[in-house]
Protein backbone atom coordinates (compact mmCIF):
# COMPACT_ATOMS: atom_id res chain seq x y z
CA UNK A 1 0.00 0.00 0.00
CA UNK A 2 1.49 3.67 -1.44
CA UNK A 3 1.62 5.38 2.39
CA UNK A 4 -0.21 8.27 0.44
CA UNK A 5 -3.29 5.88 0.52
CA UNK A 6 -2.84 5.16 4.30
CA UNK A 7 -6.00 6.30 6.89
CA UNK A 8 -4.18 6.92 10.49
CA UNK A 9 -6.64 8.04 13.15
CA UNK A 10 -5.15 10.12 16.37
CA UNK A 11 -7.70 9.98 19.23
CA UNK A 12 -6.08 11.98 22.08
CA UNK A 13 -7.20 13.19 25.62
CA UNK A 14 -7.81 16.70 26.66
CA UNK A 15 -5.87 16.17 30.25
CA UNK A 16 -2.65 18.02 30.03
CA UNK A 17 -3.79 19.66 26.66
CA UNK A 18 -0.38 21.58 26.43
CA UNK A 19 1.51 18.16 26.20
CA UNK A 20 -1.17 16.05 24.38
CA UNK A 21 -1.25 19.08 22.06
CA UNK A 22 2.73 18.58 21.15
CA UNK A 23 2.63 14.78 21.13
CA UNK A 24 -0.31 15.14 18.27
CA UNK A 25 1.60 17.55 16.35
CA UNK A 26 4.82 15.23 16.21
CA UNK A 27 2.86 12.44 15.42
CA UNK A 28 1.27 14.30 12.27
CA UNK A 29 4.39 15.67 11.22
CA UNK A 30 5.93 12.55 11.23
CA UNK A 31 2.81 10.75 9.22
CA UNK A 32 3.15 13.89 6.68
CA UNK A 33 7.00 13.31 6.30
CA UNK A 34 5.95 9.37 5.54
CA UNK A 35 4.15 10.66 2.93
CA UNK A 36 0.65 10.27 4.18
CA UNK A 37 -2.23 13.12 3.22
CA UNK A 38 -3.09 15.06 5.54
CA UNK A 39 -7.01 14.50 4.26
CA UNK A 40 -6.25 10.98 5.71
CA UNK A 41 -5.11 11.94 9.09
CA UNK A 42 -7.99 11.83 11.66
CA UNK A 43 -8.32 13.73 15.10
CA UNK A 44 -10.91 13.36 17.57
CA UNK A 45 -10.76 13.36 21.50
CA UNK A 46 -12.00 12.41 24.59
CA UNK A 47 -12.09 13.38 27.66
CA UNK A 48 -9.24 11.55 29.42
CA UNK A 49 -6.92 8.65 29.43
CA UNK A 50 -9.10 6.19 30.87
CA UNK A 51 -11.70 6.65 27.93
CA UNK A 52 -9.20 6.27 24.96
CA UNK A 53 -9.77 2.29 25.11
CA UNK A 54 -13.46 2.53 24.30
CA UNK A 55 -13.16 5.81 22.67
CA UNK A 56 -10.86 3.75 19.89
CA UNK A 57 -13.44 1.28 19.10
CA UNK A 58 -15.89 3.40 18.63
CA UNK A 59 -13.56 5.71 16.55
CA UNK A 60 -12.60 2.59 14.56
CA UNK A 61 -16.15 1.51 14.41
CA UNK A 62 -17.44 5.03 13.40
CA UNK A 63 -15.17 5.42 10.49
CA UNK A 64 -15.73 1.75 9.09
CA UNK A 65 -19.61 2.01 9.05
CA UNK A 66 -18.63 5.63 6.70
CA UNK A 67 -17.05 3.62 4.63
CA UNK A 68 -13.65 4.56 5.07
CA UNK A 69 -11.76 2.33 7.17
CA UNK A 70 -8.54 2.83 9.16
CA UNK A 71 -5.29 1.53 8.54
CA UNK A 72 -4.17 1.90 12.23
CA UNK A 73 -5.07 3.95 14.67
CA UNK A 74 -3.28 6.13 17.78
CA UNK A 75 -4.22 6.69 21.27
CA UNK A 76 -2.63 9.39 22.39
CA UNK A 77 -2.77 10.38 26.18
CA UNK A 78 -0.84 11.73 29.07
CA UNK A 79 -0.82 10.22 32.77
CA UNK A 80 1.24 11.64 35.43
CA UNK A 81 1.60 10.16 38.94
CA UNK A 82 -0.11 11.79 41.54
CA UNK A 83 0.08 11.14 45.45
CA UNK A 84 -2.61 8.29 45.63
CA UNK A 85 -3.03 4.60 43.81
CA UNK A 86 -5.08 6.59 41.02
CA UNK A 87 -2.09 6.54 38.54
CA UNK A 88 -1.27 2.72 39.03
CA UNK A 89 -4.50 1.55 38.31
CA UNK A 90 -5.33 3.70 35.36
CA UNK A 91 -2.31 2.79 33.60
CA UNK A 92 -2.37 -0.89 34.30
CA UNK A 93 -6.25 -0.52 32.41
CA UNK A 94 -5.80 1.20 30.22
CA UNK A 95 -2.05 -0.26 29.04
CA UNK A 96 -3.96 -3.53 28.71
CA UNK A 97 -6.98 -2.81 27.21
CA UNK A 98 -5.49 -0.96 24.26
CA UNK A 99 -2.83 -4.02 23.62
CA UNK A 100 -6.52 -5.96 23.21
CA UNK A 101 -7.54 -4.06 20.46
CA UNK A 102 -4.86 -4.76 17.64
CA UNK A 103 -6.38 -8.21 18.32
CA UNK A 104 -10.48 -7.63 18.86
CA UNK A 105 -10.24 -4.63 15.72
CA UNK A 106 -7.60 -6.33 13.66
CA UNK A 107 -5.50 -3.55 12.88
CA UNK A 108 -2.50 -1.59 14.86
CA UNK A 109 -3.57 0.52 18.02
CA UNK A 110 -0.45 2.25 18.88
CA UNK A 111 0.48 2.74 22.26
CA UNK A 112 0.54 6.40 22.40
CA UNK A 113 0.09 7.22 26.28
CA UNK A 114 3.27 8.34 28.63
CA UNK A 115 3.04 7.42 31.72
CA UNK A 116 5.33 9.79 33.70
CA UNK A 117 6.09 9.66 37.44
CA UNK A 118 6.62 13.89 36.77
CA UNK A 119 5.41 16.44 34.77
CA UNK A 120 8.65 17.20 33.78
CA UNK A 121 9.06 13.88 32.07
CA UNK A 122 5.93 14.08 30.33
CA UNK A 123 7.11 17.47 29.23
CA UNK A 124 10.54 15.64 27.99
CA UNK A 125 9.02 13.09 26.39
CA UNK A 126 6.56 15.66 24.11
CA UNK A 127 9.74 17.29 23.55
CA UNK A 128 9.01 20.53 25.08
CA UNK A 129 12.17 20.53 27.10
CA UNK A 130 15.24 21.99 24.96
CA UNK A 131 17.60 18.86 24.65
CA UNK A 132 16.03 16.40 27.27
CA UNK A 133 14.51 14.27 24.62
CA UNK A 134 12.46 14.02 21.13
CA UNK A 135 8.79 13.88 21.09
CA UNK A 136 7.63 10.43 21.25
CA UNK A 137 4.64 12.21 18.93
CA UNK A 138 6.89 11.01 15.95
CA UNK A 139 7.88 7.72 17.23
CA UNK A 140 3.89 6.63 17.36
CA UNK A 141 3.65 8.34 14.14
CA UNK A 142 6.17 6.35 12.12
CA UNK A 143 4.86 3.11 14.00
CA UNK A 144 1.69 3.42 12.59
CA UNK A 145 2.56 3.70 9.10
CA UNK A 146 5.16 0.72 9.94
CA UNK A 147 3.04 -1.19 11.28
CA UNK A 148 0.35 -0.49 8.62
CA UNK A 149 2.24 -1.52 5.44
CA UNK A 150 4.07 -4.49 6.96
CA UNK A 151 1.78 -7.16 7.05
CA UNK A 152 -0.41 -6.56 3.66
Amino acid sequence: MVCSKLRIGILHARWNKTIIDNLVKGAVEKLKLLNVSEENIIIESVPGSFELPFGTKKFVDKYEKLGKPLDAVIPIGVLIKGSTMHFEYICDSVTHQLMRLNFDLGLPVIFGVLTCLTDEQAEARAGLIEGKMHNHGEDWGAAAVEMSVKFE
